[in-house]
């Protein structure tokens, strides 16, 4: 478009990031298996991972801390897995390519666009640093800086209070159901791409206003973007 303008009522974007714009998820496991060997639970494995997949570091050291009877804090706990977890995406975290794209073309575009994450500031702002995401994404809003995490809609909807967008002119770039159920609780649109193809099913999913079944696998930029213009009503 010559004069680099969003088409009329085409919808902010907001992104999650682990899981959705970056490859994180295997940091988040190291990280929370190595936090979690030095209190005494040495087999916590993939599959138990996947279970907090779009939970907030925080909320994971809450129900590791039931689940697995421990006694340190759950601020011991969440300040060691993010000290591990910023030491891991320092030193390399991989930006999925059609989600770059797809960042590319939205800022091509002029439309407006943020990342809303259950990660802290740091690692959020690391991340996108070390990607060169920050260049198109310089509105960020952390899980810590609102009352409550995913799978309430506070992040999102903070998100949209800084873009200047009602909640429902965003669409939300999701991989995980709590913030599938997160995006629907705030009154915006959810592209579904699940991080856990088994989990495609899950009802949170239901509610998304277009689910990429395959994941990241069957996600393009072009066909993302066409659907946003598309289907977009005035904002």
């Amino acid at each position: 478009m010559l004069d680099g303008m969003s088409e009329p009522g085409t919808p902010a974007v907001v992104f999650d990031l682990d899981g959705t714009l970056v490859d994180s998820e295997p940091n988040y496991y190291e990280a929370a298996r190595r936090t979690l060997a030095e209190h005494g639970v040495p087999d916590f494995t993939w599959t138990e991972h996947e279970g907090y997949v779009g939970i907030s570091t925080w909320e994971s050291a809450v129900l590791w801390r039931e689940r697995y009877g421990l006694r340190a804090s759950v601020r011991e706990l969440f300040e060691a897995t993010n000290r591990r977890y910023l030491e891991l995406a320092r030193t390399g975290t991989r930006a999925y390519p059609e989600m770059r794209k797809f960042v590319e073309l939205l800022a091509a575009e002029g439309v407006p666009t943020a990342v809303a994450s259950g990660s802290s500031l740091e690692a959020i702002e690391a991340i996108l640093a070390g990607t060169g995401l920050d260049a198109q994404l310089r509105t960020v809003v952390s899980a810590d800086e609102v009352p409550r995490g995913k799978p309430a809609p506070d992040v999102f909807l903070e998100a949209a209070r800084r873009l200047g967008v009602a909640p429902a002119g965003c669409v939300v770039v999701e991989d995980a159901a709590p913030g599938a159920a997160a995006a629907h609780a705030a009154g915006m649109r959810c592209i579904a791409v699940p991080y856990v193809a088994a989990q495609a099913d899950a009802p949170e999913f239901a509610t998304a206003a277009l689910l990429v079944r395959g994941g990241q696998a069957e996600f393009t930029a072009q066909s993302a973007y066409a659907w946003l213009t598309e289907t977009a009503g005035p904002r």
